[in-house]
């Protein structure tokens, strides 16, 4: 099993981040702040002006250790990755099921069958933690809707049908979403799914949130030597990671949206730790991302079952395991991709 490092993210505009021995060095106007052994660190996570130096960008390389450059309200700019990692055989094994719209249609349907199976979850937990704060008519609704979605998804036979029930499996979801807010409720309304730019808290929230998610699943494709950008639910696009978005489908629900409500439900975030600019965009203080980033690494840290392999991992494992478990597919070692279903 894969060992769970930490993610380095660097904050503070005017950083620079250099090799020192087997170390990695960050410094703020040229004095050390953090020095750590790189045999500790998993990937970085770069906000805003940071600099790094080729000699650890060619370090981290070597390591098979990610490099994420985000603007620093966390939009991905780009990333810098070693050689690629795996049999040249598996890559052109994947090449081809994409171009199958038959095995294609298969993957995007269990991409998507986990998705409206968790998002399900979440609702069906807040209705059992918290009954008495939520509109239980409404949440159970949803619900059921996303069970009809799932039945249809049985019926359909090509991709461009997953992607319409999943689209209206999506709509169902946060349609309710703000129900699922049950503190702040009059600082943080949710109405409906806004990206660029976010225009209310809890987009902001989650945008920043599914930008984790992309680095950690895009990282975790490239170690088992899969091509991140030809995925078989979103469509070849240049620039985007189209397979890391398939995964990340199925681990939104659990890791993504139980964070923010968590973030918001518990109060570790208020209002005034978001401010709006010119043209509406709703962006995040330091301090809120500090917070975020923090809860995030500690909920990787978390356990969780998972019922293909029959045990328990950190969640921040999960990237690894489906990552793994879909290049043993696509190899041909198992017969279907098992997506993780939350219990």
């Amino acid at each position: 099993m894969r060992k769970l490092l930490n993610t380095l993210y660097v904050r503070t505009q005017g950083s620079y981040l250099r090799k020192e021995g087997e170390t990695i060095v960050v410094e703020q106007e040229s004095r050390k702040v953090l020095q750590l052994p790189i045999h500790t660190v998993g990937g970085i996570v770069a906000f805003g002006n940071v600099l790094c130096s080729p000699f650890l960008l060619g370090f981290c390389t070597e390591k098979d250790i990610s490099i994420s450059f985000l603007t620093e309200f966390g939009r991905f700019l780009a990333s810098v990755h070693g050689p690629v990692r795996g049999n040249v055989l598996l890559r052109r094994a994947q090449y081809r099921q994409a171009d199958n719209e038959e095995i294609t249609q298969k993957y995007a349907t269990n991409f998507v069958a986990a998705k409206i199976a968790n998002s399900r979850i979440v609702i069906l937990r807040t209705l059992r933690d918290h009954k008495s704060k939520v509109n239980s008519v409404l949440l159970k609704n949803a619900a059921t809707q996303l069970s009809q979605c799932l039945k249809q998804l049985e019926e359909i036979s090509t991709t461009e049908e997953t992607r319409g029930i999943e689209g209206a499996a999506a709509a169902a979801y946060f349609s309710i979403f703000n129900h699922l807010i049950i503190e702040q409720k009059g600082d943080f309304q949710f109405h409906e799914r806004s990206r660029r730019p976010p225009l209310d808290e809890v987009n902001a929230l989650l945008s920043f949130t599914y930008t984790l998610l992309a680095h950690d699943m895009r990282s975790a494709l490239e170690t088992v030597g899969l091509d991140p950008s030809v995925g078989f639910l979103h469509r070849d696009r240049p620039g985007r990671p189209g397979l890391a978005l398939d995964l990340m489908e199925e681990l939104r629900p659990v890791i993504a949206d139980r964070l923010v409500l968590s973030l918001i439900n518990r109060r570790q975030l208020d209002k005034k730790d978001f401010r709006r600019a010119e043209n509406g965009a709703i962006t995040m203080s330091d301090d809120a991302r500090k917070t975020l980033l923090a809860e995030y690494q500690n909920r990787k840290q978390t356990e969780i079952y998972h019922p293909y392999i029959k045990e328990s991992i950190p969640i921040g494992l999960l990237f690894f395991v489906q990552a793994n478990l879909l290049a043993r597919c696509i190899r041909g070692d198992i017969e279907g991709y098992p997506p993780f279903f939350w219990r």
